[in-house]
Parts: structure tokens; sequence; C-alpha cells
């Protein structure tokens, strides 16, 4: 008796659950699409909250986006060079290549979405005529940022590099320095943390951001001219999967590019549309 209890208790629950599914798969045909999913890995500010922000644009092209939180530049890539995302949003282009480069990945980016600016912050010196000689100076580690941050500096008047048009630039590729500054690479994440045991430091706009920094607090920044703009990126094998596409589509959309200006006043800048 028990055991014919159990089978019928499975067989409700089978046409339960076959029922359900039905309901679902008339819901879809009804709207005339089914739901994607589509796994994008992005760091907290601002690209999780740009891409929280296009989600319900997202959902009604019927895909359904997981947004993956990482807190450092590095393992995103990784997740997405081995398939664990389809896509990500954090990175700015001379990253990205420089990554492939390095690792052997096969990453693409799909569009421009936001610039970063750089800046260089301080609690010791109001302006560049008070850095003193031989300040010690926070950079980013990576590559990329690193020639960035230079880039930044030279523009600045506080270095002159050999080629300011040389994105790979290095410490190398200094050839004056008057002021003898003494430049500290750091992973990009811990560089507002350390700005106080420093005597100042280039920081990615992004993490000012989490640490309730202001891009108006630093002593100079990048403008919307810069050459590193945060992309969209995927891999060669996926870069024209449909999901990924309508996630472009979104992200470029005049409703985002407003909530961009709207949300971060200047500290982040909307790319220009393609």
């Amino acid at each position: 008796m028990r055991n014919l209890v159990l089978i019928v208790a499975l067989a409700i629950s089978f046409v339960a659950c076959s029922n359900e599914q039905k309901e679902q798969t008339n819901k879809e045909a009804e709207s005339g699409q089914s739901v994607k999913i589509l796994k994008v890995g992005a760091t907290p500010v601002p690209a999780a909250e740009i891409l929280e922000y296009v989600k319900p644009q997202l959902e009604a092209k019927g895909v359904q986006m997981l947004i993956q939180h990482f807190t450092d530049y590095v393992v995103p890539n990784v997740s997405l060079a081995e398939g664990s995302s389809d896509a990500n949003m954090y990175q700015h282009k001379p990253f990205m290549e420089n990554t492939n480069v390095q690792k052997g990945y096969h990453l693409v980016a799909i569009a421009p979405i936001y610039v970063v600016p750089l800046g260089f912050y301080s609690h010791k010196f109001k302006d560049v005529d008070s850095i003193s000689q031989g300040a010690t100076i926070a950079i980013p580690g990576d590559a990329s940022n690193m020639a960035r941050a230079f880039i930044l500096l030279h523009d600045n008047g506080l270095i002159k590099l050999a080629d300011a048009g040389n994105l790979n630039a290095t410490e190398l590729d200094i050839i004056e320095n008057p002021k003898h500054l003494v430049f500290k690479p750091m992973e990009a994440a811990s560089l507002p943390m350390v700005l106080d045991s420093v005597d100042g430091a280039v920081i990615n706009a992004n993490y000012a951001l989490q640490a309730q920094m202001s891009i108006t607090q630093s002593l100079f920044h990048e403008n919307d001219k810069s050459a590193y703009v945060n992309v969209l990126v995927a891999r060669e094998d996926n870069q024209n999967d449909e999901r990924i596409l309508a996630l472009k589509e979104v992200l470029l959309s005049k409703e985002t590019r407003e909530f961009i200006l709207s949300k971060y006043k200047g500290e982040i800048i909307p790319a220009s549309k393609e």
C-alpha cells in the first residue's frame, strides 16, 4: 500500500512538472521568444551597475543576464577564456590585447562602452608644483595601465617619455624625471587603500568610486579623448552570438547613455556611438 501511494505521488509530481514545463513553453511561444541565459563578468563599479540597469532591456529581447562579480582585473578574463563566462565588461582594449599576448587568449572587443578616467590622487600635495623631490608614487601594476599612468604623468609634465603615444611604455621609456619620482607598481584594486602610505597614486576611476573618491578630488585626470575606452568583450568563437549582440545593442542605447551621464555625472563617460 505504501509503495502504491509512493508511485501515485511520483506520478502526480511528474504530471505537475510536465504541466509546468508546458505552461512555460506556451508562455514562450506566446511571446514569440525563449529565454536565453548570458553570463557576463564585471567589476562592481561601474560595470556591474550599468549591466544591472540594462537587464530589463535585455530581458525584453529574450535574454536573461547573470552578472558575475569580480574584484580584480585578472580573473574575469580567465573565466571568459575558459568558458565560465560568455562575455565581460570592465577593461579597456589595450588591457585586453596585452592579456591576449601574455596568456594566449583569443578575446575580442565587441564595442566601446565607457571611459573610466585615470586620475592622480594625493593626500599630501595640493597641486603638481608642490610634489616634492623623490616622492613615491603608486601606480597600477599591470602592463597596460602602468603605461597609461606614465602617459598621464607625461601629459601633466611630471615625467617625459620617449614616445607618449606608446601604449606599451614602461619605466625604461622615461627619458626625463626631474623630480626623481619613485614608482611603486601595485595591484590596481589596492591603490585607494594605500594612498595614505605613499605620496601619491594614479588610480582607475572605478576603484576610486568604490572607495567613495571623486575624480574632482584628483590633482589631474584623463579626459574623454583617452585611448583607454572600456569595451564589451567576448571570445573569437562566440563574438557573433545573438545574446552578446543583443547586449551590445542595449549597452549602446540612448537610454543607457543617459543613465551613465545622469548617475556618474562625469566620473564615468559614455563612449561615442560607433
